[in-house]
């Protein structure tokens, strides 16, 4: 029972990481509409210290995990120090989605309901409060697809069940993280043009 509530919580710790980030990206350049009018400000700066407040309560929320995992388990894995190489190409994409979606605010602005409707399914999509295993076979590719589950299972399998990531799917995950980010900062620029005149 314990192990399960761990195993839950190792999720959810993952999915509210994504979910901080990408609900507050809805209205992060509205927000700070002052910054907006002035051209030397580099707005892209902003997602990054969007990022920078919902990584710290995630660290306390991992840190937390942790303390527990001694208590539950007895033990934390030697593969914690595993735990970077899992979450950079996580972060990266984060920080992609959290450009875009910051971009779009300014011109759609009912975009932070739709958000927030799209990250909660995102979450049952997710195998946060079920094993991969008990996903039908034709389904799992569907499931892999969702940009949480590598996460969350690969946090999972080095840190609870003691193994090593899957490196083949950690590298896939990687490059598209990369790919999304660039592209993401790309609209991010040529959208930011118009962004004074929509303010």
């Amino acid at each position: 029972q314990g192990s399960f509530a761990m195993i839950l919580f190792m999720g959810l710790i993952i999915f509210n990481f994504f979910s901080e980030c990408l609900t507050t990206s809805a209205s992060l350049i509205l927000s700070n509409a002052n910054y907006v009018k002035k051209v030397v400000f580099p707005l892209e700066i902003l997602p990054w210290v969007n990022l920078g407040n919902a990584f710290f309560h995630f660290s306390v929320s991992l840190f937390t995990w942790l303390i527990g995992s001694l208590l539950v388990f007895q033990s934390i894995s030697i593969y914690l120090l595993l735990i970077p190489v899992i979450l950079l190409p996580f972060i990266i994409l984060i920080l992609g989605l959290s450009m875009l979606v910051s971009a779009l605010g300014v011109f759609v602005r009912d975009i932070g309901q739709f958000v927030g409707l799209l990250v909660t399914a995102m979450m049952f999509l997710t195998p946060i409060f079920y094993p991969m295993s008990r996903v039908p076979e034709e389904y799992r590719m569907a499931i892999l697809l969702n940009p949480l589950t590598i996460p969350v299972m690969e946090m999972r399998n080095v840190l609870i069940f003691d193994r090593l990531p899957d490196w083949q799917l950690l590298s896939i995950y990687s490059v598209v993280s990369v790919i999304v980010c660039s592209v993401c900062f790309i609209l991010f620029q040529k959208m930011r043009r118009g962004f004074a005149d929509v303010m």
